[in-house]
């Protein structure tokens, strides 16, 4: 079922899913940065930035949730 989603997603669930997941992980290399270099600033910069792709995350979960939905439904 995984492999079929994927196959038929369409691209902007795609783009969706690709750019939370570039957010989260863009998040915690800035976040081991500021806390490598000891910049308080730049390490809670980055916490918005992990937030923000775990909200899209979060959206694309359930924009998934309601497409397989409807398709168990027909």
């Amino acid at each position: 079922m995984l492999n079929e989603f994927w196959n038929t997603a369409t691209g902007s669930y795609k783009a969706l899913v690709f750019g939370a997941m570039g957010l989260i992980a863009a998040g915690i290399l800035l976040n081991i940065a500021g806390n490598l270099s000891r910049i308080e600033a730049l390490t809670a910069a980055s916490l918005p930035v992990i937030g923000v792709g775990l909200v899209l995350h979060s959206a694309g979960v359930v924009i998934r949730g309601q497409r397989v939905r409807r398709r168990l439904q027909k």
